[in-house]
């Protein structure tokens, strides 16, 4: 009678973890594709940083040509203020 009892717990408890398996493949699959898309996500923003840094950069650059052009019309304004003479 033991010996039947647990033939029968037995026999449920691997139907039971067959059932549970297919559930547990459709959760890793579900992440799987959530770890995709994130890895996407994440590969769109660095290329979206890497832009913005080369961006800024370029900005630097000109802003620092403006300067350097308005010093150069500032020296020049100088000397043509100091060169003239009222007569």
């Amino acid at each position: 009678m033991k010996i039947k009892l647990l033939a029968g717990l037995a026999m449920s408890t691997m139907l039971f973890g067959c059932a549970n398996t297919a559930d547990l493949e459709a959760q890793v699959s579900s992440l799987s594709n959530k770890v995709d898309t994130l890895s996407t996500q994440i590969g769109s923003l660095r290329a979206d940083h890497d832009k913005m840094g080369s961006d800024i950069k370029a900005a630097k650059n000109a802003a620092m040509d403006a300067q350097d052009e308005a010093a150069r019309a500032n020296s020049r304004i100088d000397a043509m203020a100091t060169n003239y003479r009222k007569k």
